[in-house]
């Protein structure tokens, strides 16, 4: 699979401090990368190297195939940004804001009222179009962010943590919309705060600490680099639970629930060779669940802080 973004030992620092310390990436195009980290691990600033807002100090960029220290202008009309605050003109109609946009893309006047109408219809914003951008919820207005970055159909998407602030309602909305960009071939970098929205969405996550990448790998991957994995087994006869607990002797026990926690991985191989052993012992199991750590044990694991929901400070980028 083609590369649509490639760095190699991207650096970055503000004064004395480092910033981006050595950062390698690599992502595939038509998936879904994400960058995650506490703030002020660099998340943003990576992202504005990427898209030739910020010069880097040192390292080897190809973005869109272009080379982003020779060529930036044909890296600019390769991408998209979607930055974390609204680059909405309340002022301005739905449709205004499209057209203004075109213009700036210099698509000309009847192209550029095909191509705002074509993503009202898309973003489902006809209806709203006529109306002032003020008008619009966060939700709405964070779609017409997202429709104006694609006036000039960017093969490359740069979204820094596009659902800050919407209710489930709208984040899952944009989730959605995002998924079906990407079914176009579109390569989406994504930046979040939020660990199920990566979970989610994301092809590979990267995690940022203090400048470094500390992990990288699937969503999947990444969660059994975390210890705490493991299959409830329920019974329904005493018996059977003490028996389990005999043939599977590094179970957890809760006596009153009639449940064992084997600890496991969470992969093909071991859960059948778990199954094996039930077979083979004739245990009559109620119930089998697979529990595996999730992204905050991830996040956590790797970087030694919880999650957050606050901004990036500029300071700190």
């Amino acid at each position: 699979m083609s590369s649509a973004i490639d760095v190699r030992g991207l650096h970055k620092s503000y004064g004395d401090k480092r910033v981006l310390d050595g950062i390698d990436l690599n992502v595939a195009e038509g998936t879904i990368f994400s960058l995650l980290g506490p703030n002020g691990a660099g998340k943003t600033t990576a992202v504005q190297i990427l898209s030739t807002l910020v010069t880097a100090d040192a390292g080897e960029i190809r973005v869109a195939g272009n080379d982003l220290h020779q060529d930036p202008e044909a890296v600019r009309a390769s991408i998209g940004v979607t930055g974390q605050f609204s680059a909405v003109d309340g002022l301005l109609t739905g449709r205004e804001n499209l057209i203004m946009m075109a213009d700036l893309y210099h698509l000309g006047r009847q192209e550029g009222r095909r191509r705002a109408d074509e993503l009202l219809e898309q973003f489902d914003l006809v209806e709203a179009g006529q109306k002032l951008a003020m008008t619009y919820s966060g939700g709405m207005k964070r779609r017409l962010d997202l429709a104006m970055t694609l006036v000039g159909s960017p093969r490359i998407i740069f979204l820094d943590e596009p659902t800050t602030g919407l209710d489930p309602r709208s984040r899952h909305s944009m989730w959605q919309l995002i998924r079906e960009l990407v079914a176009t071939g579109v390569t989406v970098f994504l930046t979040t705060q939020y660990l199920e929205e990566a979970d989610q969405l994301a092809d590979r996550i990267a995690v940022l600490d203090h400048g470094r990448l500390v992990a990288q790998g699937a969503p999947d991957e990444l969660k059994r680099l975390v210890p705490g994995g493991h299959i409830r087994l329920r019974f329904t006869s005493p018996e059977e639970f003490a028996l389990a607990g005999q043939v599977l002797p590094t179970a957890v026990p809760n006596q009153d629930a009639l449940v064992l926690q084997v600890p496991n991985d969470g992969s093909v191989h071991s859960l059948r060779a778990l199954l094996a052993r039930i077979d083979d012992a004739s245990l009559d199991v109620d119930e089998l669940t697979v529990h595996t750590p999730d992204l905050d044990d991830v996040f956590f694991a790797v970087t030694g802080q919880p999650t957050t929901s606050d901004d990036e400070k500029v300071t700190s980028r």
